[in-house]
């Protein structure tokens, strides 16, 4: 193929080509080193620093589990990242080194909210 021979319609496809994968390149560091909240297909909703992603796959380090989670205010996952949790009707499990988990969404976590996931009491059996 000789570049200085394309057709404009060629052209065009090469550059949507490019374009798709640089937007892939986006998404994929989208919130790396934050601290986020992840739910996930089968594995629950989890709290922790997105260090990795590549799609829907994401590796989370220093971890916690949202076994059951109450928000503080409101009643959704997306106002937690807003209020945070209400500790004494939710149950947070211990940290985990590292997770690789299959997202359905993510979402950044800071300050307050991420305080009252992350410095939670550890779920005990009850």
């Amino acid at each position: 193929m000789n570049i200085n021979e394309l057709t404009i319609g060629q052209a065009k496809e090469l550059a949507a080509m490019f374009g798709s994968q640089k937007a892939l390149e986006g998404l994929n560091n989208f919130c790396i080193g934050s601290t986020v909240i992840v739910r996930t297909y089968s594995a629950g909703v989890w709290c922790g620093t997105l260090v990795q992603k590549s799609g829907n796959e994401v590796v989370l380090v220093n971890a916690r589990r949202m076994w059951r989670w109450w928000c503080k205010e409101s009643i959704s996952l997306s106002a937690v990242v807003q209020y945070g949790i209400d500790r004494s009707k939710s149950k947070i499990a211990a940290a985990v080194d590292s997770v690789w988990l299959e997202a359905i969404e993510i979402m950044p976590i800071d300050g307050q909210a991420e305080e009252s996931i992350m410095e939670a009491e550890i779920a005990k059996v009850e």
